[in-house]
């Protein structure tokens, strides 16, 4: 079996990153119920 998961952090910032959830009305979506949750971190 192969090893998958090769963390890169220029990568991780990029795709769940806050910049790239506010670009996308889903992503907005995720903010808005992250806060309404009270979550002490809403993106990576």
């Amino acid at each position: 079996m192969s090893i998958t998961y090769q963390p890169k952090k220029k990568k991780r910032k990029r795709t769940h990153g806050f910049m790239a959830r506010t670009k996308t009305v889903g992503g907005r979506k995720v903010l808005v119920k992250r806060r309404r949750k009270g979550r002490e971190k809403l993106t990576v």
